[in-house]
């Protein structure tokens, strides 16, 4: 085997190990001995290989959210906001681990990576907007309305629907609870931008 091709192994057994932990336990619960003394990985290889837990942390994180980019794209989503969200929900359902990694990211980054996170989400949050610009190609735009208004008001809305999810409202929640909710609400949400909350008259 070749240099090069065992270093990528060790890798890949480095991060299937961080993920798991993370997965588990989210950043702050997650630590590196454990990772250590759970999977038979010695300290020195891992920093042989990533700078810290940080560094480890946001390799996971960038990891779940190609994942959940990669699932998406092998399934025609179309525009079809339904299709999407029962993805969404068969993606999340599948892999719990991922799905935590996935979701303290968008919603309760650690304080100290929101800057990197949000440069790691930059694929992932212009892969939503085409999404959601696919879907507004099937409808008819108010009179006055603009494609890209529509754009920048989805993009504004769920920048303000994630930050809810980091409000006292959920300070005492479990994640998997906070999981369940941003889905549930999510597909309201969207009903909502798209088709209104009130019956013209």
């Amino acid at each position: 085997m070749k240099k090069s091709e065992k270093t990528e192994n060790t890798k890949r057994r480095i991060l299937l190990a961080a993920l798991t932990e993370f997965g588990k336990n989210g950043f702050e619960g997650a630590a590196i001995n454990d990772i250590c003394r759970e999977h038979d990985i010695s300290k020195g290889l891992i920093y042989h290989n990533f700078t810290n837990k940080e560094d480890l942390y946001l390799q996971c994180v960038q990891h779940a959210l190609q994942s959940f980019m990669d699932y998406m794209k092998e399934n025609d989503i179309s525009g079809d906001l339904k299709h999407y969200m029962d993805l969404r929900y068969s993606f999340f359902d599948a892999d719990p681990l991922i799905s935590r990694i996935f979701f303290e990211a968008v919603l309760q980054p650690p304080p100290h990576l929101v800057n990197e996170i949000k440069l790691l989400k930059k694929d992932f949050d212009a892969f939503n907007r085409d999404i959601y610009r696919l879907a507004l190609k099937k409808m008819t735009l108010r009179e006055g309305v603009t494609e890209k208004e529509a754009v920048a008001y989805f993009s504004l809305v769920q920048e303000m629907f994630n930050g809810y999810f980091s409000s006292s409202a959920y300070t005492d929640t479990s994640f998997a609870d906070i999981i369940s909710d941003h889905e549930k609400m999510l597909a309201r949400i969207l009903d909502f931008m798209l088709y209104g909350i009130v019956k013209e008259v």
